[in-house]
């Protein structure tokens, strides 16, 4: 290992690093992250903080869940590798394909189809409901539909149906026949309306008027986050989902939900369709599904993908990945999933997300700068900055950097996207751990 001078000197020279510029990189180098336990991490200089952000949305169960390393040695211990395409398969695959079944049951999903990822889950949904509907004899449904502010991963096709600008324009033109409709976001709307429940009767609107306009029988899927978790953590009113879902069926329209994210525990619930209490046609799940340790995801399926493709000769599926199934990461996963459910981190997500919620309400009323608090729906929170309150005005980035680097000298690690700093930290976070950081949050806004 080189010492810790030579890659000072070269982080951010020799690597591009995702979601910024490699200017940005070199000018302000990254945090050089060393060590990890529990819920905190340790950078380079030796200095501890609690891990805010859980490493991006996925290390539910800290840094320190040995049942999941344990497994990840024993499995590279027996089979490191082998592929899942036609002919083969390997036994941690078929095993977690079962506990995902059972763990999903009450979603309506039975079926799991793996992936590297969840770019890799939201690409394989988008194809698949394209095949889908071509085996129904319905071919002319090739077009999407999908949320302002949604996020849906950087591949070409979830870039695609992406809600935010910033990871569209640098790579326009993508995947024609994406529409995008209004995010029941109450803070920022085109309705001007700020009661939840009439903004969710708008944005509903505003999907009826888009199938109409683009023709149902043009639609294939319409793919959305149950609560948009990097747009800025927006959750919906509860009327939502399910509206959303009974518009897709009286349309024909499957309906996919995105939860890279939500899954797993993190809003309160095991799924966000749980949250809602809808049934998806199809779910994309990765991240904490191996607790970040181990590159993995699976689409999950339910009966009318199931009654489509199964037990018909022409519903080969034409897609794949080389790691799809991969046998250490279905060892993690099912360890992971077992320590899940023996921890039933639901619960201490609902109650530690309420914490963090309350506290940042509170440093709401303490600091102008903060415009917005969005949360409320276990350990996902955002606090959207602003340099004019009464006319919601965006902070500068600048400002919202010095913010996000005086809470991590004070003890915690919190994540800047835009105006909004984002909370998703590590489903077994204590009491304690919320505090520090809320205490570190009060002294970056102090500081400016």
């Amino acid at each position: 290992m080189k010492d810790s001078n030579f890659l000072k000197e070269h982080n951010g020279r020799m690597m591009w690093h995702p979601m910024t510029s490699p200017q940005d990189s070199i000018e302000q180098p990254p945090k050089i992250i060393t060590g990890g336990d529990g819920v905190s991490i340790v950078d380079i200089d030796g200095h501890r903080v609690v891990d805010g952000v859980g490493g991006l949305w996925n290390v539910n169960l800290g840094y320190s869940c040995q049942p999941v390393k344990d497994a990840i040695a024993a499995q590279l211990d027996t089979l490191p590798y082998y592929s899942t395409f036609r002919g083969t398969s390997n036994d941690a695959a078929i095993e977690l394909s079962y506990e995902l079944s059972e763990f999903f049951a009450p979603d309506g999903l039975s079926r799991a189809f793996f992936t590297s990822g969840g770019s890799d889950s939201v690409e394989t949904s988008l194809r698949l409901a394209r095949q889908y509907h071509k085996l129904r004899g319905d071919a002319g449904r090739t077009k999407f539909l999908s949320l302002k502010k949604g996020y849906h991963g950087t591949h070409i096709g979830g870039a695609s149906v992406n809600g935010n600008a910033n990871f569209r324009n640098a790579y326009e033109p993508l995947l024609p026949g994406c529409y995008h409709i209004p995010a029941p976001y109450t803070y920022r709307n085109p309705f001007n309306e700020s009661d939840p429940e009439r903004l969710a009767q708008l944005c509903l609107q505003a999907l009826e008027d888009e199938i109409a306009f683009q023709g149902a029988n043009t639609i294939a899927a319409m793919i959305m986050e149950p609560i948009l978790g990097a747009g800025g953590v927006i959750p919906p009113h509860p009327s939502f989902a399910p509206a959303v879902q009974e518009i897709c069926n009286r349309n024909g329209i499957l309906l996919i939900t995105d939860e890279v994210i939500t899954a797993y525990g993190r809003t309160g619930a095991w799924s966000g369709a749980r949250l809602w209490g809808i049934q998806p046609d199809m779910m994309c799940t990765a991240k904490a599904i191996t607790n970040g340790y181990f590159p993995f995801g699976a689409v999950m399926l339910g009966d009318r993908m199931i009654e489509v493709f199964e037990g018909n000769p022409a519903a080969k599926i034409g897609h794949g990945y080389t790691y799809s199934g991969h046998p250490v990461g279905a060892a993690a996963a099912l360890a992971c999933l077992a320590e899940t459910k023996r921890l039933n981190v639901v619960d201490n997500a609902a109650t530690r997300g309420t914490q963090l919620y309350e506290g940042c309400k509170a440093l709401m009323e303490k600091y102008d700068i903060i415009g917005d608090v969005r949360g409320g729906h276990g350990l996902m929170t955002a606090m959207e900055m602003v340099s004019d309150r009464a006319a919601k005005k965006p902070i500068d980035g600048g400002t919202a950097a010095k913010v996000q680097e005086v809470a991590y000298q004070n003890g915690a690690m919190v994540r800047v996207s835009g105006p909004n700093l984002i909370l998703s930290p590590p489903l077994v976070l204590t009491e304690a751990d919320a505090d520090t950081i809320l205490t570190a949050l009060d002294a970056g806004f102090a500081a400016i």
